[in-house]
């Protein structure tokens, strides 16, 4: 297939276009392979991963119009239903051949419970199955290939296997923040994400709940926010410091991740106590 169809609406095109320029993507769009990674990395180094709707308990939703509007209107970044849901639609509408998947993070140890906490999508291309990801916030920078294998990209190595039980298995890099993620190639049971959407913003159990997560990918590596910590990621290894005021919280939300929330300052003295439950007597 070539470009996007003149036949599409006018709205629908009008809606695209919005998406492609929130990403900086700057070429014409294909069904190809190069146009596939090329999103996949422009839509990562433009649009950050976050949890903030979460930690200021505003509702989070899989429905695309108010994915599209928080993250492309708003310029905001997203977790995982977010980011991937937000990429499989502009990859319908340009032509791809999209099926999204039910993820397991953590599905080695949590099992089968697990199920649902994670969104991936699988691109059917010229005969050839495709893992695409840009909701895991420091793993995928390019979409791979539906085999087993080890994958380096900017010098961080991953590996995807698959097991005996029929799933698949990502294994993330070293330095990443959650280490493996499950998945099988049937298409997702959508209540079942609903379901789990629903708990990992509201259960006080839910790790999203317990603490900021902000990632992006950058020229050099990878950047996160964890609370207090900012780390900086690249092949070399892990550079982190401790933030000491939420003024230096907004500042890094604002210069490296594009995030204008002010309602994020609010959250500072729970981020602190969070951080100093958690690391006991340490500063």
């Amino acid at each position: 297939m070539g470009s996007i169809p003149i036949t599409r609406s006018s709205q629908i095109t009008m809606k695209l276009a919005n998406y492609l320029k929130r990403i900086q993507y700057p070429d014409p769009v294909q069904v190809d392979i190069q146009t596939l990674k090329s999103i996949h990395r422009h839509h990562l180094h433009h649009i950050p991963y976050e949890n903030i709707d979460v930690q200021l308990q505003r509702r989070v939703s899989l429905d695309v119009e108010p994915i599209y509007d928080k993250i492309v209107t708003h310029l905001r970044g997203g977790w995982c239903y977010e980011m991937n849901g937000l990429l499989a639609w502009a990859l319908q509408e340009i032509g791809f051949s999209v099926r999204k998947l039910s993820g397991g993070v953590m599905r080695e140890i949590r099992g089968d419970d697990a199920l649902g906490s994670h969104l991936v999508l699988l691109v059917h291309l010229k005969g050839k199955d495709y893992i695409a990801d840009v909701g895991f916030g420091d793993g995928l920078l390019e979409p791979v290939l539906l085999e087993s294998q080890t994958i380096r990209q900017r010098g961080l190595e991953m590996t995807l296997e698959q097991m005996a039980d029929g799933y698949w298995r990502f294994h993330n890099h070293p330095y990443g923040g959650v280490s493996s993620f499950d998945f099988n190639e049937q298409p997702a049971s959508i209540s079942l994400l609903e379901s789990q959407c629903d708990w990992l913003q509201t259960s006080d159990q839910s790790p999203f709940r317990r603490n900021l997560v902000c990632q992006t990918f950058t020229d050099t590596g990878i950047e996160v926010q964890l609370g207090r910590i900012s780390k900086s990621i690249n092949a070399e290894g892990v550079t982190s410091r401790i933030l000491d005021s939420s003024d230096q919280l907004m500042h890094r939300l604002s210069e490296i991740f594009r995030i204008s929330e002010p309602e994020v300052a609010n959250l500072w003295p729970t981020i602190v106590e969070r951080h100093r439950q958690f690391f006991a007597d340490d500063p």
